[in-house]
């Protein structure tokens, strides 16, 4: 198993007030070279719900849907060694520095999306921070326990 890199940076603007982080990009999101590439994954439906949207199908309409309702966009690795996909695979942790987006945004709430994610803010970046964070159910398919009713009533918190 070999180092990956994060591909891409986070997503922001100066108008972002919360931040969702992920744990790190799926095969299918590195391929894309953007969040939640992976068609199962319920995450644009999700926010696209949530904001009473159209579900975004392009990066572009992706980027816009996040940016026009003050959301920012990043993970909390940075680097680490994965199987495929798989959260529970990973290990040889680099957290992700998120203060580029703490000290150019206000932000004042930060969820993340899964467990994963909220144990590596946990233990790597809130030290840092001192910034608390909640953790959301995961977006991903192989969270199947959760409906998409349920992930909605969930999720209904960033609005």
């Amino acid at each position: 198993m070999s180092v990956l890199k994060h591909p891409f940076g986070p997503l922001y603007s100066d108008k972002s007030k919360v931040l969702i982080l992920g744990s790190f990009p799926s095969v299918k999101s590195r391929e894309q070279n953007f969040f939640y590439g992976h068609p199962q994954n319920r995450f644009w439906k999700v926010i696209a719900n949530v904001f009473d949207r159209e579900v975004p199908e392009t990066i572009e309409e992706k980027k816009i849907l996040i940016l026009e309702k003050g959301l920012a966009l990043w993970d909390s690795i940075a680097s680490c060694e994965i199987t495929g996909s798989s959260d529970s695979s990973i290990k040889n942790v680099k957290a992700n520095d998120i203060s580029i987006i703490l000290d150019n945004c206000n932000i004042d709430r930060i969820y993340c999306n899964g467990r994963k994610s909220y144990e590596l803010y946990q233990k790597y970046i809130q030290p840092e921070t001192g910034r608390e964070a909640v953790c959301l159910p995961s977006t991903s398919p192989a969270n199947a326990a959760w409906t998409f009713d349920k992930l909605l009533d969930a999720w209904s918190v960033i609005r």
